[in-house]
């Protein structure tokens, strides 16, 4: 018998379940451009919304894990600058066996990871809140109140309610950006502390966005590309 919460050796790899419900997306998924910096491993997160008539909107998130030396990824100047609490988790191995996907998963975040990074998002009908510039606002709000709450609020607990640090007037509106190679109309926020935010309306009919932490963006090259169906690995 198992212990309740404890996954079995055999327990399957979340990341077909999540390729499966990839399928559903109506438009092409974007990412950045392939970089020896970033490391697509298939964690990309899908949320979907639904009414009457089926799908109405659909988000596909990715994170990347982030290589400072991609050279060489025994470089310590690669490892992530991690709490006593969470080395502790992630040094402390269980006395039963657990999945390799696991395993990798635990050993993964010894390194920066850009979660949620970028974020493809489709709407079966346009309205207010499927803008390029509100989606864009959405998604640094998401990256900011998960990532830098105590930056922001310090001495907050996760459930205190706090007004947005972004709106969508506060999105540059005359940015342009690279997607496939061509350069299209974007927005932007550069101005926030903590993170740079980019997006675009893509042909396709949805909206691709990425926000990524101020103090990694000379290691990164903030272009989209059509995500491939395998893992973008350098």
């Amino acid at each position: 018998m198992r212990a309740a919460g404890i996954l079995p050796e055999d327990a399957p790899d979340p990341r077909a379940e999540w390729a499966e419900n990839l399928k559903l997306m109506p438009i092409p998924v974007m990412g950045l451009t392939p970089q020896p910096s970033l490391e697509d491993t298939d964690s990309v997160g899908v949320t979907n919304g639904w009414d009457d008539h089926g799908s109405r909107e659909m988000t596909a998130s990715i994170t990347y894990t982030l290589w400072r030396n991609p050279d060489n990824h025994e470089d310590p100047v690669n490892l992530a600058d991690l709490d006593e609490k969470t080395r502790r988790s992630i040094e402390e191995v269980p006395p039963w066996p657990r999945p390799p996907w696991l395993i990798e998963q635990v050993e993964r975040l010894r390194y920066p990871q850009l979660w949620d990074a970028v974020r493809t998002t489709w709407h079966r009908a346009p309205s207010e809140h499927s803008s390029v510039q509100r989606l864009l606002a959405d998604h640094i709000n998401h990256i900011l109140m998960n990532q830098f709450r105590q930056e922001l609020w310090p001495g907050s607990n996760p459930w205190d309610q706090h007004a947005p640090p972004i709106t969508a007037r506060m999105v540059n509106s005359q940015a342009g950006t690279l997607v496939n190679g061509i350069s299209v109309p974007g927005v932007e926020v550069d101005t926030d502390p903590f993170v740079y935010g980019v997006g675009a309306q893509l042909a396709t009919g949805g909206v691709v966005t990425a926000v990524l932490p101020r103090a990694e963006l000379k290691r990164i090259q903030v272009q989209f590309a059509t995500r491939s169906n395998t893992p973008q690995r350098p």
